[in-house]
């Protein structure tokens, strides 16, 4: 079966993140006022796998191994049916 996946990964609370800051920056010099500025990555593929479980499973490895740190990011995985 296939699965569509989207995967988000953002920067865990507390961890700085230069290019949210170079975003409010740049938006205050335009005088818009904006705080707790966060910035997220999308990743959107489709899986092959005999059920969603599996999927979920095979997914989240990637993330463990390749998609993001799990040190420093948090992510979201999202399943569905292709």
């Amino acid at each position: 079966m296939n699965f569509d996946v989207e995967v988000k990964i953002s920067l865990k609370k507390g961890m700085l993140s230069p290019e949210a800051s170079t975003i409010e920056k740049a938006l205050a010099l335009l005088d818009y006022e904006v705080k707790n500025t966060q910035t997220l990555n999308i990743i959107k593929f489709t899986i092959d796998a005999e059920n969603k479980e599996v999927a979920s499973e095979q997914v989240d490895q990637m993330c463990q191994k390749l998609l993001c740190n799990p040190v420093i990011h948090d992510y979201e995985i999202t399943i569905s049916e292709e």
